[in-house]
């Protein structure tokens, strides 16, 4: 009998509204762009997630959320919950279970809103929970750094870490809306709001020559946290990560180009190598140094806007370099280039590592020389050290 073959090929389209908002105290009496944003059907639940280390700068701000609910008909607050926060949320499921606890506690259902208000990893952590309760529950976020206001809070990515690696458990999933609000974004520590700029850099040098001579232009303000400079940079960076993702054309990554990553490959490496205890920030600001200075020395960038970057980086007083590119195995490789491997299995494909030809034009490549980029390593520990 001969076989038998058959099927047919179904097309599903599904579309998503990103909304994507910048203000000033949210929950403030008067501020009605919340209750503006979220829809109601019949009383839609509402419940918030803080992250832990938001009580001491913001006592008041359960209390906020209360009373503005509670003036919102067709809303109904079930609860605010707060977490642990930081990049120690995501080393396991903890923070994660206990964030699927509470949906059930309070019977979130998919009509239903999970708001989380946090720095980037409390962003992921409940955005994956988010995405996987009930298979997806409308999620708001509130994201408090400069890291997650100008880059992380408006993506797409949710997840946790394991087996090592930084993400290797989450879900693509598209928040209801994404609300960055300046309130949160001035109390961070000086240097956590500075290390976050990095992302901004990333995304001018990546998207918009034009936006990198601005913040060249202003990078002395940016340095010294000028108020209107900051959220201005924040505000044109966030808009950058959004339009790329929605206009991108790869919006979950099914292919092996990442323009946003440039400078990741190395700097998730570098979070690991360090437990961690080097920020995301300042991983991203190496490998942001490290990848401009390799294209200049094979060709791709001129010497003198790749000098051009790391006066910038500099300006703002992020680091260039780290100890812990030093490490190496039991072969004397530095064990920063197990990044490239792992970076291209978390691709799923070929390596594809985006190199800069000038401010705001990349080019993908598909292979790294390590014998150049160690003597870029060289280069810029010299250059950190000559100016301690």
């Amino acid at each position: 009998m001969a076989q038998r073959m058959s099927g047919e090929d179904f097309n599903i389209q599904v579309g998503f509204r990103h909304r994507v908002r910048f203000t000033r105290g949210a929950f403030s009496a008067g501020n009605s762009m919340v209750a503006e944003l979220l829809e109601t059907r019949g009383r839609s639940k509402v419940l918030v997630f803080v992250e832990n280390g938001l009580r001491g700068f913001f006592p008041q701000l359960e209390g906020e959320i209360q009373d503005y609910f509670s003036d919102l008909p067709g809303l109904r607050l079930t609860g605010v919950e707060w977490l642990a926060g930081g990049e120690e949320a995501k080393r396991d499921d903890g923070v994660y279970q206990a964030a699927m606890a509470a949906i059930e506690r309070h019977h979130i259902d998919r009509h239903s809103y999970v708001v989380v208000i946090g720095g980037g990893a409390f962003l992921d952590v409940i955005g994956f929970t988010a995405a996987t309760g009930h298979r997806g529950v409308r999620l708001v976020r509130f994201p408090t750094t400069t890291l997650s206001q100008d880059d992380s809070g408006v993506g797409v990515k949710n997840g946790i870490n394991a087996f090592g690696k930084k993400n290797f458990i989450g879900a693509f999933a598209v928040p209801y809306a994404v609300v960055n609000d300046f309130q949160f974004l001035h109390t961070q520590p000086e240097h956590t709001r500075r290390a976050g700029l990095i992302e901004a850099v990333k995304v001018a040098l990546v998207r918009d020559g034009n936006f990198f001579d601005w913040i060249e232009a202003n990078v002395t303000g940016l340095r010294d946290l000028d108020e209107s400079v900051l959220e201005e940079a924040v505000e044109r960076s966030a808009l950058h990560h959004a339009r790329h993702i929605a206009r991108g054309g790869d919006p979950f990554e099914l292919g092996s180009s990442r323009p946003l990553d440039y400078g990741h490959w190395a700097a998730h490496k570098l979070e690991q190598l360090t437990d961690f205890e080097l920020s995301h920030g300042e991983a991203v600001s190496v490998g942001v140094a490290l990848d401009t200075l390799y294209a200049a020395k094979v060709g791709l960038l001129d010497q003198s806007e790749a000098e051009r970057v790391l006066k910038v980086i500099e300006g703002l007083e992020l680091p260039v370099w780290h100890e812990a590119l030093e490490l190496r195995d039991s072969k004397g490789k530095r064990r920063v280039f197990n990044g490239l491997e792992e970076f291209r299995e978390h691709l799923g494909g070929e390596l594809t590592v985006l190199l800069l030809k000038e401010a705001g034009v990349g080019v993908d490549v598909h292979e790294i020389e390590e014998s150049v980029w160690e003597a870029c390593a060289e280069e810029l520990k010299a250059r950190s050290f000559s100016t301690v």
